[in-house]
């Protein structure tokens, strides 16, 4: 869609209507600014905080009749 029949189509709506499409077009304004605002995350930024099991790479017990 193009600029000049947005335009036109915007143009031919009642009054209320032109009011409700500007009132959606502030609602995604503001939904774009909250999505730019969130904070990237930081590579390593949990670093320390999941702790591993020693055995981890250890063969399960449960698996032992197919070795």
């Amino acid at each position: 869609m193009d600029k000049l029949s947005l335009y036109s189509q915007f143009n031919s709506l009642p009054k209320h209507l032109k009011e409700e499409v500007l009132n959606f077009i502030e609602f995604l304004q503001m939904k774009s600014k909250k999505s730019k605002k969130k904070n990237k995350r930081e590579f390593g930024c949990l670093k320390g905080k999941i702790k591993m099991s020693q055995d981890f790479d250890q063969p399960l017990d449960d698996f032992k009749e197919y070795s």
